[in-house]
């Protein structure tokens, strides 16, 4: 367990083992979900986005052309943990 310590202004740094434990890195944001009994939930704070954002992300960056089939087949893969 880690032990922090709050500075006068309120704050705390983090060792760099949390942070990589956490995944988080430089620049990055910290989620904290405040829980009923006093404790809280530290994580990295994971961009969600929309279809919206997702619709042209890729345009301009291949020459590719993929069929519907080759994108369900990356599609499983990754949900399987392939790359």
């Amino acid at each position: 367990m880690a032990t922090l310590t709050v500075t006068a202004r309120g704050q705390v740094t983090f060792r760099k083992e949390v942070l990589q434990h956490l995944g988080i890195k430089p620049g990055e944001k910290i989620e904290l979900e405040l829980l009923p009994d006093g404790r809280g939930v530290l994580k990295a704070a994971r961009p969600t986005g929309s279809i919206d954002t997702f619709i042209g992300f890729l345009a301009g960056k291949t020459s590719k052309v993929a069929t519907i089939e080759e994108m369900g087949e990356a599609a499983a893969s990754g949900w399987a943990g392939k790359e």
